[in-house]
C-alpha cells in the first residue's frame, strides 16, 4: 500500500484521489476509473452506479480471486494472454493486481514467449486499439496526432518500436504496438511507472514479412519496408515532435532492426534521455550476471576472456557494456578492454578484413586478421584458441553450444560461465541440464528464458534468468523521477552494480546469479536510487527536491511508484 503518512505524500505522482469527469455508464467503460463490483456505496450514489452494478460490494482481493479462476479456465497461453489484454482494457487496477499477485506464473504469458505469438497474430486477434499509430506516409501530422495523448505534464515514459526485429521472430510490422505495450506493462509491474503516464508507439514503415503482406486481415501498411533517407526523416520527426509535446518524457527504443538500432541510439543518446533495451538493457542484465559469476569463480575483471556467439543488436550491446565496465573499473582504454572480447557472427569470428560487412556496433570488436591467419574462425576453433572464461549466446541458433564445444571450454577453466540467452526457449543455444552434465556440475549458468531447476549429482540448481525486466524498469524509474537530461554510461554502470549487489550467488555460490523476478519492485528501488544519485553527481538531474540521504531518497522513490489499488474518485465536470 502507498504510504499516506509520508512527508512526500503531496508529490504529483503520490497516491491520492482521482478526478473523474464522468457519471453512469461512462465510468464503467473507463479502464482508468472502473472498479466494477468494488465501488463503495457512496461512490455508487455520487456517480449514479447503483442500478448498473450487482448490490454486493467486493474487495479488490475478492475480484482478483474471481479473475484468477476465469484465467485458469483458458485453454492455452495465447488464450490467457488475450484474456488478460481484455481485462486490462476494462479495469486497469484489477489487471495489474491480478498479474502482480501471480507474477511468476503469468510473466511468460504477458511477455516472452507468449507475447511473441500474440504479436504474430495481432491483426487476427485485434479487438480494440491501444497506443499511438504513426505511419511513414503521413509524417506531416505527427505533432497533431501526439497531441491526442495529453500535454507536456501527462507523459513520463514512451516506448517506441518500428517492428523490424521482434523477440527473435523478426519483422512484425504494425504488430509491434504490442511489444511497446508489453514493455510499458513491465515498467508498471516492476517499477511502478504510472500506467496513465505512459505512451506506447509504433512507427509503421511497412513490412518485409511476406505472410503479412499477403494477409487480407493485416492492419498495417501493406507495402515493403521503407528505408534510407525517408525512414531517417520519419524517426527524426517523431523524436522532435515527442520532445516538443512531452519535454520531460524518457524515450525507450524497442526491437528496431540490426542496421538501425545502434545508429539511432548513437545519434540521439547525446541529445535526449533515451535508452535501447535490446542493446543497453540486455547488456546491463547480462553484465550483472557475469560480474556475479566472476565473483564466484574468482576471475578478475582485467583478466576475463569473453566469447559472444551472435553479434547482432543484443550481442554487441552486451560487448559494449562489458568493455565499458572493464575500462571504467580497471583504468584500461576502451580499445584495450575490447580486446578481451571475441565476437562471432554469420561470417565466423569478426575480423577487420570484413570491412563494410561489419555494423557500427561490431567494428570495435573486430580482431586483427593476423591473429587468425593460421586457423578456422568458427566457434569451436575460437574456444580452442582463446580458452574463454565466459561464453554468451545471442545467436537464435538452437543447440549451437554442442557437447564438444562445452567440454573443450571446461577443459581450460575451472568454472565455465555459460549464458545461452536467445529466446524464446526453443531458440536457446543449449539447455541447462546438458550444460551441467557436460561440465560435471561446474558451470555457472544464466539463460534468456525461464528454465526449471536442474538436479545434478544430488545438488539442485535454480537457473538464473537474464531477464531485462529486473533492470530496465528501475533504470527508467530513475530517469523519470530525476528528470535526467541524458542517460549516461556511468548511470548504466551504477544500475548494473545495484543489480549485481542483489545476486543470491554472492552469499551462496550454489544460488542463482541473478535475483528472482518476484523481488523486482525492491530491486527497481535499488536501481532507481543508484541511477538518480549518479545523475545528480553528473549534473544531469533536473528534478527539484531530490533527497540527499539514502533512506529519504528511497522513501521519495517509493511514494511516487504506482500501486495497483483503488483510489477514491472525486467528481469534477
Amino acid at each position: 500500500m502507498s504510504d499516506t503518512n509520508s512527508k512526500f505524500r503531496d508529490l504529483p505522482r503520490a497516491a491520492g484521489p482521482l478526478i473523474c469527469p464522468y457519471k453512469g455508464t461512462p465510468v464503467l467503460l473507463s479502464h482508468k476509473f472502473n472498479k466494477g463490483s468494488a465501488f463503495p456505496d457512496h461512490e455508487r450514489a455520487e456517480f449514479k452506479l447503483h442500478s448498473l452494478l450487482p448490490p454486493n460490494i467486493q474487495t479488490l482481493e475478492e475480484q482478483v480471486q474471481r479473475a484468477y479462476q476465469q484465467y485458469q479456465t483458458r485453454p492455452d497461453d495465447l488464450a490467457k494472454n488475450t484474456f488478460l489484454a481484455s481485462m486490462k482494457a476494462q479495469n486497469e487496477v484489477l489487471y495489474f493486481k491480478l498479474v502482480q499477485t501471480h507474477l511468476k506464473e503469468m510473466f511468460s504469458v504477458i511477455y516472452t514467449p507468449t507475447e511473441g505469438e500474440a504479436i504474430e497474430n495481432y491483426s487476427r486477434l485485434f479487438r480494440k486499439p491501444e497506443g499511438c499509430f504513426l505511419n511513414i506516409n503521413d509524417q506531416d501530422h505527427i505533432d497533431e496526432y501526439l497531441a491526442a495523448f495529453g500535454t507536456e505534464e501527462d507523459v513520463d515514459y514512451i516506448v517506441v518500436s518500428d517492428g523490424e526485429e521482434i523477440l527473435g521472430i523478426g519483422d512484425q510490422g504494425v504488430g509491434a504496438i504490442l511489444i511497446s505495450i508489453a514493455k510499458l506493462v513491465l515498467t508498471t509491474l516492476c517499477a511502478g511507472i504510472h500506467p496513465s503516464r505512459q505512451l506506447p508507439v509504433v512507427l509503421d514503415c511497412g513490412t518485409d514479412n511476406e505472410g503479412l503482406l499477403n494477409d487480407v486481415l493485416y492492419l498495417g501498411l501493406r507495402q515493403r519496408r521503407v528505408r534510407g533517407e525517408k525512414y531517417d526523416e520519419f524517426v527524426d520527426r517523431f523524436i522532435k515532435a515527442a520532445r516538443k509535446r512531452f519535454p520531460k518524457a524518457y524515450i525507450h527504443f524497442e526491437d528496431f532492426g540490426l542496421n538501425n538500432a545502434r545508429r539511432i541510439l548513437d545519434k540521439y543518446q547525446p541529445q535526449i534521455p533515451c535508452f535501447n533495451d535490446d542493446i543497453q538493457g540486455t547488456g546491463c542484465v547480462t553484465l550483472a550476471a557475469m560480474l556475479a559469476a566472476l565473483h564466484v569463480s574468482q576471475v578478475k575483471l582485467e583478466e576475463v576472456r569473453v566469447v559472444i556467439f551472435g553479434s547482432g543488436t543484443a550481442g554487441t550491446g552486451i560487448a559494449d557494456q562489458i568493455s565499458d565496465t572493464i575500462a571504467t573499473e580497471t583504468q584500461k582504454s576502451t580499445d584495450e578492454a575490447s580486446k578481451q572480447i571475441w565476437c562471432i557472427d554469420k561470417p565466423g569470428l569478426l575480423v577487420k578484413s570484413h570491412g563494410d560487412q561489419l555494423t557500427e556496433g561490431q567494428k570495435p570488436f573486430a580482431r586483427d586478421d593476423a591473429e587468425w591467419s593460421d586457423g578456422d574462425r568458427d566457434l569451436l576453433s575460437v574456444i580452442k584458441k582463446v580458452h574463454p572464461h565466459v561464453l554468451i549466446g545471442t545467436s537464435t541458433k538452437p543447440g549451437a553450444f554442442t557437447e564438444e564445444i562445452i567440454r573443450e571450454m571446461a577443459d581450460h577453466v575451472e568454472q565455465p560461465i555459460i549464458f545461452p540467452l536467445s529466446n524464446p526457449t526453443r531458440l536457446h543455444e543449449a539447455k541447462p541440464v546438458d550444460l551441467y552434465e557436460w561440465t560435471d556440475g561446474r558451470a555457472l549458468i544464466a539463460t534468456g528464458s525461464p528454465f526449471p531447476p536442474v538436479t545434478h549429482n544430488g545438488t539442485t540448481y535454480d537457473i538464473a534468468e537474464c531477464n531485462n525486466s529486473t533492470c530496465f524498469p528501475g533504470i527508467g524509474l530513475g530517469a523519470v523521477l530525476s528528470q535526467c537530461r541524458l542517460m549516461s554510461k556511468k548511470m548504466l554502470v551504477a544500475a548494473v552494480e545495484a543489480l549485481k549487489a542483489r545476486s543470491p550467488a554472492l552469499k551462496n555460490p550454489s544460488k542463482p546469479l541473478l535475483p528472482d523476478v518476484e523481488d523486482v519492485r525492491e530491486i527497481s528501488v535499488d536501481i532507481a536510487a543508484a541511477v538518480i544519485l549518479c545523475a545528480v553527481e553528473e549534473g544531469l538531474a533536473q528534478a527539484e527536491g531530490i533527497p540527499t540521504t539514502d533512506s529519504e531518497l528511497r522513501e521519495w522513490i517509493r511514494v511516487q511508484m504506482w500501486e495497483a489499488e483503488y483510489r477514491p474518485l472525486v467528481y469534477k465536470d
